[in-house]
């Protein structure tokens, strides 16, 4: 399957990419780590996006795209793949459709994972991460640490991050409905949109994507 998995700040994207993709047997690709391989690898599309990111500004959607492409041509997603933080903006998906055209293949789904907007602020706002491991994350509510502020594991300070705090997760909110909601239009008006919740336990969630996804597949 082809698939592109779209849903705000908070959702549990990267959680349910990892897992999807797993059971898929397809490549979850991330544009955070493609843009993360391309910089350590120094490829001439790294070079060019890191050239625009010490300067402190935003990389253009064209590079983004090209490293989609080269990704996508890759022998292990031949069959199929997860798409993950691309496409971001309507362009992006525009310039996707072509991409895909050009290769003679389609998406099968965009899998929108629905959260409500306070559910996200709470998400977010609520992690504590260790200042010595920051592997070692805990939440206010879902998974609080046995002693207020004190990492379970090692003992460390547990602090927020300055874009875990309120103000900054509404802010990137607004940034998703304003660039990458529309998409979600975008691709209904193709009959590509999945929505489903992203409330409730991980594997539940999982399971629930899988559900819509084959009933998905099995309607066309």
């Amino acid at each position: 399957m082809r698939i592109v998995l779209v849903g705000p700040p908070g959702a549990g994207k990267g959680t349910q990419a990892v897992r999807l993709a797993e059971k898929l047997a397809i490549p979850h690709i991330s544009t955070g780590d493609l843009f993360r391989a391309n910089i350590s690898q120094q490829t001439e599309l790294g070079k060019l996006a890191k050239s625009y990111m010490d300067a402190g500004n935003l990389v253009p959607d064209e590079v983004t795209i090209a490293m989609a492409k080269d990704r996508m041509e890759q022998p292990d997603a031949e069959n199929g793949f997860l798409l993950d933080g691309f496409p971001r903006n309507v362009s992006q998906a525009e310039a996707l459709d072509q991409l895909l055209r050009t290769e003679g293949i389609t998406l099968d789904a965009v899998l929108d994972l629905e959260v409500p907007e306070e559910e996200v602020v709470k998400r977010i706002a609520g992690r504590r991460i260790c200042r010595n491991d920051s592997s070692h994350v805990f939440h206010v509510t879902y998974s609080a640490p046995k002693q207020e502020g004190v990492c379970d594991v090692c003992g460390g300070e547990l602090y927020q991050r300055d874009d875990d705090s309120e103000e900054t997760v509404r802010k990137r909110l607004e940034v998703y409905h304003t660039q990458t909601e529309p998409i979600i239009d975008y691709y209904k008006a193709q009959g590509l949109v999945v929505t489903i919740s992203s409330l409730g336990p991980v594997d539940e969630i999982t399971q629930r994507a899988l559900e819509a996804l084959k009933r998905e597949k099995a309607g066309k």
